[in-house]
C-alpha cells in the first residue's frame, strides 16, 4: 500500500522547504536556482502553480512547478523543475505535486504544457511527444524527451517552438 499524498500551492513559508528539495533532489543548485529565477520573473511567474507535496507534519517533500512559456506565440505553461527530496522518491509524492499543478493549470484555464524530461515517466500525465504535434525547440534534445500535454478539450497543441522563460537560457 502507497503513501497517500495531500498537495497545495505553495506558501511563503515553504520557499525555504522548496529550495531545499531542489538542493536535495539534483546534483548542482541550478534548479534550486532556477526556482528562485522564475519566481522573480513577472512574465514566467503565476501564483497558485508552484506546488508541493507535503507530508503528515504539512512539510514540503515534493515540488512541482509550471510557469509561463509559449508555443510560437501561443501561451502554455513549462513544467519544470520537479523534485522530491532523495529520502521519499518513489513514494508518489512527485506524482501527487504533479497532479496537483496540472488541475490547478486546468482550474485556470490555461491550455497546453511542455515539459523536456524522461519520456518514461511523464506519459503517465498525459504528455505525448512534442514533435508529434509540430512542436519543437532552438536547442538539440532528444526527440522523445521533449513533452506536450493538451489540458482542455477542444484546444488542440499548437505547432511552434518553445519559448521558455528567460531563466531557463533556452
Amino acid at each position: 500500500m502507497g503513501n497517500i499524498w495531500v498537495s497545495r500551492a505553495e506558501t511563503s513559508a515553504d520557499l525555504p522547504a522548496i529550495r531545499d528539495i531542489n538542493l536535495t533532489a539534483f546534483p548542482t543548485p541550478a534548479e534550486a536556482d532556477l526556482v528562485d529565477a522564475l519566481r522573480a520573473d513577472p512574465a514566467a511567474w503565476i501564483e497558485g502553480l508552484s506546488l508541493v507535496s507535503v507530508d503528515e507534519a504539512d512539510r514540503p517533500v515534493g515540488h512541482a512547478l509550471l510557469t509561463r512559456c509559449h508555443i510560437g506565440t501561443t501561451p502554455a505553461l513549462a513544467l519544470a523543475p520537479c523534485a522530491v527530496r532523495p529520502e521519499r522518491q518513489r513514494t508518489g509524492a512527485g506524482t501527487a505535486a504533479i497532479h496537483a499543478a496540472l488541475a490547478a493549470a486546468r482550474a485556470r484555464g490555461e491550455r497546453h504544457v511542455i515539459v523536456l524530461g524522461h519520456p518514461a515517466y511523464y506519459p503517465r500525465f498525459g504528455f505525448t511527444r512534442a514533435a508529434d504535434h509540430g512542436i519543437g525547440l532552438t536547442i538539440d534534445v532528444p526527440d522523445d524527451a521533449l513533452l506536450a500535454l493538451g489540458l482542455q478539450p477542444g484546444h488542440p497543441l499548437p505547432g511552434g517552438t518553445v519559448h521558455y522563460a528567460a531563466a531557463f537560457g533556452i
